[in-house]
């Protein structure tokens, strides 16, 4: 296979470096965490931007972390590489016994439904154990309501989903009235939770979708500066009239564009 060489060959580099640089041989898995962390979010920024050589880029530096993370490991006597490789590709036979075995589906809800039935029996305490604690938020909400609904807890219309969406901002204007901060937290989180889920009706991905509308935001602001720039002005010294007039000439160019 043509990627067999370059795998070895990677391999290979991370024993050498390991073995010769002063800086990765310093490092542990405590120490590559974070930065595991940073490159999951580059890579993500990649996918979020459709941006091919980056997300080349980014797999290969993904590639690297699950290397060293093998290496020492196997330094420490824990596990090898294969031993990685060999886990990943039983698990997926296991938990794909429509393809490996009899178990029949008619389509990708399927799928899933027998995924976590599979996890349960594995040893899961529960539907929603898998989900990791320290996901983002708005990730973690998606990830909780898809796990849910392969056991049913699912709406059954988007219709109904964004009914409860109107009560939860309904509740959310009632606490604000109230002014108990606790209670105005709890439904801006009860709210956004509905939101997430409507997300999910619609076939959008919440997270990547805010991700959007941010760096949407940041591109406009910053044009809004330079061109508050270019006429000689500061935006601290301007009344929000005068910025918001920029900011739809800004909307307009984009548009355009």
């Amino acid at each position: 296979m043509e990627y067999k060489e370059n795998f070895e060959r990677l391999v290979n580099i991370m024993d050498e470096l390991r073995e010769k640089c002063p800086w990765d041989k310093k490092q542990t898995i405590e120490t590559l965490r974070q930065m595991t962390i940073e490159e999951t979010y580059e890579l993500a920024d990649a996918i979020t931007e459709k941006n091919w050589n980056e997300l080349k880029e980014e797999l290969g530096d993904i590639l690297l972390h699950i290397v060293f993370y093998a290496r020492i490991a196997k330094e420490q006597n824990e596990f090898t590489l294969n031993d990685v490789l060999e886990t990943i590709c039983n698990k997926l036979i296991v938990r794909h016994p429509h393809i490996y075995g009899d178990v029949k589906v008619n389509d990708d809800e399927d799928v899933k439904k027998n995924w976590e039935k599979i996890k349960l029996r594995e040893g899961k305490s529960s539907v929603l154990s898998g989900v990791p604690v320290s996901l983002p938020a708005v990730v973690k909400a998606t990830r909780i309501q898809e796990k849910a609904k392969q056991v049913g807890f699912e709406w059954k219309y988007k219709e109904d989903v964004w009914l409860k969406v109107e009560e939860e901002m309904n509740e959310l204007h009632a606490a604000v009235k109230s002014n108990d901060q606790n209670e105005i937290e709890e439904e801006f989180g009860d709210l956004l939770f509905s939101l997430v889920n409507y997300a999910r009706f619609l076939n959008v991905d919440a997270e990547n979708a805010l991700e959007k509308t941010n760096k949407k935001f940041i591109h406009r602001f910053t044009r809004m500066e330079a061109i508050a720039k270019s006429d000689g002005k500061n935006l601290y010294d301007m009344s929000l009239e005068e910025m918001d007039a920029i900011w739809n000439i800004v909307k307009k160019e984009n548009r355009i564009a």
